[in-house]
């Protein structure tokens, strides 16, 4: 062969990339199949809300979905698919919030393997919130995404936002190509290095509360931090704005009123859910707080003149124009739109306030002493109340603690002796077992637990020098005793109130009688108002406030940093968690804040929160779960063959009877959940995640408490569940139970006074004359003033009223909220079971010998009932429904 013919021979190499171009060309051509060039096609449809004049984003956003199950060998994640952009399919507009569903068609490789995640980038102007996306992968596998969150433009985020499937897994059976990008994510929600953050920041940590006052606005305006050593309390979600100029420990604050406060993206309010709060506190302050708010600027007395003029204020039914000296002052406050939005809806006539129910049916129930004692078992603070131990009453070290005395009560016990009512037995010793062994003793202790005492003394007496050193309130601490009568309605025995000791006076001690007519039923209705007084700052601060909203705060922070949205315990509690943080910080800003709404309607002013610390002391989170609370307050005995451990005293104690129906449901899904994840303790003990979760909110979230004893480590499966009911339970019985009844009993100002401007007069003084010739007008005065009145009743019907999205107990999203069949079959027996228990508590309303579940005012108890198979609209004011969680 010639050199010329060998240089001509191709290089086998470039030979073989030819014939592989030719083959590719000859299959193309005849039509055969390119496994090399081919891709699949998943498509999906993506729900997402738009604020009010918001543009929708389009193709402003995009969607890569990740596979869960084919890792990519050069990320270690899963493979991740191409870009698809956002296509409009349909839209409709309800409560001025437009909801659109997109499709999108993704592009994949053949073996992409099943979705796991996907990854949306808002490359638009504006934030949009995302409901849930599905996505209909090979051989219709349909995968669904239960997001709930606002996505924020990539210009602020710098990220895309990450949402994983409806499948629920352990750390360690996360599928391979799921695993870096769970632990990225927590890791991303953590951010501890973080400074302030922006709506747009989805990180989660935990501070003190010392956002609460603003001394650079105002000296006056200072507030302790609560949290620490001193004034310990749980933590809250952490903002990181700047610190006060003239307070280095203290957060700055806004200085205008905002509904829209900042919280990480998944906690914030659905834009439904926002504009429907917004409607209803606008609507409230027009009805109620506009038309009163002249008499702050009349010189003369601004107390109502008749118990008409309380009436009246349900009964105007259009609303008042705002004067505009008052819309400038509203401007120094609160942002333009709100003011706009105030102006406009009183200009016309504004929705009709239903009158309170504790007025509804007998006008005047309010006086009796009857209703006065039902309140405690079934009204809006039904936790309080319990049973004495030992007459007379006794401190720790056996001393005599009340000025009560047998001769107070001796003649209204219905015929018995003190001996007969008031043995000491200790729940702690028996149980009822017991009992049903020796009929004849249970029988004698069931009949001597019949004086029972609204406590309201010793955590006061410290601070009343200091809440009456204000000239604008007139407060005692209180002992209240009521006798259990054979009917199991409550008769009120004595009223004790005091005053402590100081340099300046004597101190003060007395005991008041229950009186039917004349002076003295007159003056014994003043009594009974000072006690409301103290249980209506006991419930807000206390029963309502720490012991649901605050307390909880810190588990929805600790789940969001150490739980990934996979976890089972994630998907267990999320429901629970839904909304709370907003509504906190929406408490903080408005509420519980110096000057807020709670500071100047209650007695304690501006040491509210300090005193809420106080209690906070006592408070341990395994007392919560109602079984035991109920052994602790010895309205119930230990019953260990009964699936809550306890049986009730007595059977018409509304809030009790219902809650442990409730409360034993609860248990059962919380078991029967936790046992289809966890097989074993073992399993519990190596799930990092949970574990990380329940040692940060021990040590950090409640880190005031974390020696105390009762916090055990989560080795079992049995501690596990124990701890998750009652979680689930505070956060929809325990707080449907004292606050969606808030309306009905605290917006009628007569019934439930939330301060007292008068102490009660005592004979022989100037205060005392003036009492006499007018006892009505004496009692008027000592209620709150117009103003405060109006603020108070237009808090409890905000805070009353169910919003329209509502999801109650029973209820969750679509059937899609997981894929795990068992799981949905428990979850369908625990609803089947709320049905059954909202039948039982509708079937004890009408059983006549239930006197306590409608009193005088003729109230049915339905504060309990989980309304949960009622599928219509259910929004508003109806005094029934187990809300998921603490929203409002």
């Amino acid at each position: 062969m010639t050199m010329e013919h060998h240089c001509l021979r191709p290089c086998p190499a470039l030979q073989q990339c030819l014939n592989a171009v030719k083959n590719k060309l000859s299959k193309r051509s005849s039509g055969e199949p390119d496994t090399a060039l081919k891709l699949s096609i998943i498509e999906g449809t993506i729900v997402i809300d738009h604020k009010p004049g918001h543009s929708r984003p389009g193709k402003s956003a995009s969607v890569q979905i990740y596979s869960g199950t084919i890792v990519d060998t050069n990320t270690g994640k899963g493979k991740l698919s191409e870009k698809a952009y956002l296509k409009r399919k349909k839209s409709h507009k309800r409560n001025g919030t437009r909801t659109t569903t997109y499709t999108i068609k993704v592009n994949v490789e053949p073996e992409f393997g099943i979705p796991g995640a996907f990854i949306i980038e808002n490359q638009h102007k504006h934030e949009f919130f995302i409901e849930s996306a599905t996505l209909q992968a090979l051989e219709n596998l349909s995968i669904y995404f239960d997001c709930r969150s606002w996505v924020y433009p990539m210009k602020h985020t710098q990220t895309s936002r990450i949402f994983f499937s409806n499948k629920n897994y352990l750390p360690s059976q996360t599928p391979l190509g799921l695993v870096d990008l769970r632990e990225e994510e927590l890791e991303d929600l953590r951010g501890d290095t973080l400074g302030e953050r922006k709506e747009w920041h989805r990180v989660y940590g935990y501070d003190y509360y010392n956002d609460l006052g603003d001394p650079d606005k105002d000296p006056q305006l200072f507030r302790p931090t609560i949290g620490g050593t001193e004034l310990p309390y749980p933590r809250r979600g952490k903002t990181g704005r700047r610190k006060c100029k003239k307070a280095p420990f203290s957060e700055s604050r806004t200085q205008q009123m905002n509904f829209d406060v900042y919280v990480p993206p998944d906690e914030r309010f659905s834009p439904k859910k926002l504009s429907e709060f917004t409607g209803n506190a606008i609507q409230a302050i027009v009805h109620f707080v506009i038309p009163e708010a002249k008499s702050l600027l009349l010189p003369e007395d601004s107390s109502f003149q008749s118990f008409r003029e309380i009436k009246e204020l349900f009964t105007r039914e259009k609303g008042q124009k705002v004067e505009e000296g008052l819309i400038e002052k509203l401007r120094k406050v609160m942002p333009e739109h709100l003011v706009k939005k105030i102006t406009h809806a009183s200009k016309g006539g504004t929705m009709k306030f239903p009158m309170p129910s504790i007025a509804i049916d007998n006008e005047f129930a309010w006086r009796e002493d009857e209703e006065f004692g039902r309140q405690m078992l079934a009204g809006t603070n039904p936790t309080r109340i319990r049973c004495i131990e030992q007459f007379p009453l006794k401190g720790k070290h056996g001393e005599i603690i009340s000025s009560i005395k047998e001769s107070d009560i001796e003649n209204s016990l219905d015929g018995q002796s003190i001996i007969q009512v008031g043995i000491s037995l200790s729940p702690v010793h028996i149980n009822f077992k017991m009992f049903r062994d020796n009929f004849q003793y249970a029988w004698q202790a069931m009949k001597q637990w019949r004086i029972y005492i609204l406590d309201h003394h010793d955590y006061l007496m410290p601070y009343l020098d200091k809440i009456n050193s204000k000239g604008n309130v007139c407060a005692y601490a209180s002992r209240t005793l009521v006798y259990l009568r054979n009917d199991a309605t409550v008769k009120p025995l004595a009223i004790e109130l005091s005053l402590p000791e100081s340099e300046d006076h004597d101190g003060f001690n007395k005991v008041y009688h229950p009186a039917k007519e004349g002076t003295d039923a007159a003056l014994w209705q003043l009594a009974k108002a000072h006690v409301l007084a103290n249980d209506s700052a006991y419930h807000q601060l206390v029963t309502h406030w720490l012991h649901t909203h605050a307390v909880v705060e810190p588990f929805i922070i600790g789940m969001k940093r150490q739980l990934s949205t996979m976890h089972p315990i994630y998907r267990l509690l999320d429901p629970h968690f839904k909304d709370t943080m907003h509504i906190n910080a929406l408490a903080r800003s408005i509420l519980i804040n110096a000057g807020g709404i709670l500071e100047n309607i209650l007695f304690p002013g501006e040491i509210c929160m300090q005193l809420s610390s106080k209690l906070y002391k006592e408070w341990r989170l395994d007392e919560q779960g109602l079984p035991i609370d109920l052994l602790k307050r010895r309205l119930a005995l230990e019953e260990r063959d009964n699936l809550t451990g306890v049986q009730i005293l007595f059977q018409d104690y509304p809030y009790g009877l219902d809650g442990l129906d409730i409360y034993a449901a609860i248990q059962t899904w919380v078991v029967d959940y936790c046992s289809i994840f966890y097989k074993d303790d073992e399993t519990l003990r190596k799930d990092d995640e949970v574990q990380e979760w329940w040692s940060e909110v021990r040590n950090i979230g409640h880190a005031d408490k974390w020696t105390e004893s009762w916090w055990t480590e989560l080795t079992n499966v049995k501690d596990l569940t124990r701890f998750l009911t009652i979680l689930i339970w505070i956060t929809s019985g325990l707080h449907a139970a004292v606050n969606f009844g808030q309306y009905a009993y605290a917006g009628y100002p007569l019934n439930r006074p939330t301060l007292c401007r008068k102490f009660i007069p005592q004979e022989g003084t100037m205060e005392f004359s003036e009492f006499l010739k007018d006892t009505d007008k004496y009692f008027l005065q000592t209620l709150p003033n117009r103003f405060q009145s109006a603020i108070s009743i237009a808090l409890a019907e905000v805070l009353s009223r169910h919003t329209s999205d509502e999801l109650y107990l029973g209820q969750r999203p679509p059937t899609e909220w997981t894929d795990h069949e068992e799981v949905l079959q428990k979850y369908e027996e625990f609803k089947k079971k709320l049905k059954e228990i909202e039948e039982t508590i509708m079937g004890r309303n009408r059983n006549p010998k239930y006197k306590n579940r409608l009193g005088p005012a003729k109230i049915p108890y339905k504060l309990l009932n989980p309304d949960s198979s009622n599928d219509r609209y259910r929004g508003g004011i109806t005094e029934k429904g187990i809300p998921n969680s603490i929203s409002i």
